[in-house]
């Protein structure tokens, strides 16, 4: 199976409403603007979209009303994962028509060997016929999915068709760009350096930032792919500083700020995360004005 998820992918938020229930409206909204943007794929219930705090019940009312609202435009990738093998797999078996793909980020907490991570990502490829992105992001899951892992099961798991790879590990990714069998992608998982990973061979991202900037973001990944150096360097530079304002104060507390200053959505978030200081908070917003007013130019 041949790995179709390529380019900007962004892992949408969440948007809450002041008392703490999810803000469909602002979801509607975010899609639009996605769809608008040119965002080439969804990705519903990442990390980004703060899935460890919504119930089972709000997880499928999100995907719902995405799927709705994209109407068919653009793939849908679902976030399913966890660190308990057999409930990953069964809640594979009923994920519902209109979702294209799974990403699966690696068992977290336990903390299994390289052998543990393989038979897991065997287990959870046999419960569902749609494509898999394996998804390594060693700073959430006390785990590294080594290069060697990520090949073999790349090799061996056949609708395992891609890896969302977050190690921040130039080495290690280019490593895995260098030895993949046809067909499978590499996917940046940080913003940072999708520019310089994109021009190393990697196929793309899901992107936290391109939620607030799909029209910059998806810029600058079509002229990398295109290889186009000056316009990918100049859009890469000017979302760097505020990719860096992001993270400063936890992901994505950062991001919906500047959600709301395109008036989007509020910058409402779920226990145990909170709103980002008043000084970061204007630091955002003063970058959000100047690359929205850029964008429209």
């Amino acid at each position: 199976m041949e790995n179709i998820f390529k380019g900007s992918g962004v892992a949408l938020v969440t948007p809450f409403n002041n008392d703490g229930s999810i803000d469909f409206d602002a979801l509607r909204s975010l899609v639009r603007l996605q769809i608008e943007g040119g965002t080439d794929f969804l990705v519903v219930q990442g990390t980004t979209g703060e899935s460890p705090v919504l119930t089972s019940g709000e997880k499928e009312e999100v995907l719902k009303t995405v799927i709705e609202e994209n109407a068919g435009k653009l793939k849908i990738v679902y976030g399913v994962g966890g660190n308990n093998t057999t409930d990953v797999g069964e809640k594979l078996k009923k994920v519902p028509a209109g979702v294209d793909g799974i990403l699966s980020v690696s068992p977290y907490y336990n903390k299994p060997t390289q052998k543990g991570i393989i038979e897991h990502y065997k287990h959870i490829a046999a419960c569902t016929e749609l494509p898999i992105i394996l998804y390594n992001v060693p700073g959430r899951t006390g785990s590294n999915v080594l290069a060697e892992t990520t090949l073999e099961i790349a090799r061996t798991v056949k609708n395992i068709v891609a890896v969302k790879e977050a190690s921040g590990s130039m080495e290690q990714i280019m490593e895995i760009i260098r030895l993949r069998p046809e067909g499978f992608g590499v996917l940046s998982g940080d913003d940072a350096i999708t520019m310089p990973l994109i021009a190393a061979g990697a196929d793309g991202v899901i992107s936290v930032v391109a939620n607030a900037f799909p029209e910059k973001f998806s810029e600058m990944v079509n002229a990398s792919i295109e290889e186009n150096l000056p316009k990918a360097r100049k859009a890469h530079y000017d979302l760097l500083a505020v990719t860096k304002m992001f993270f400063e104060e936890g992901n994505p507390a950062g991001v919906k700020v500047a959600l709301a200053k395109r008036g989007i959505m509020k910058p409402n978030l779920r226990l145990p995360l909170v709103q980002v200081s008043e000084a970061l908070k204007t630091r955002i917003e003063k970058e959000t004005e100047s690359l929205v007013l850029e964008s429209v130019k």
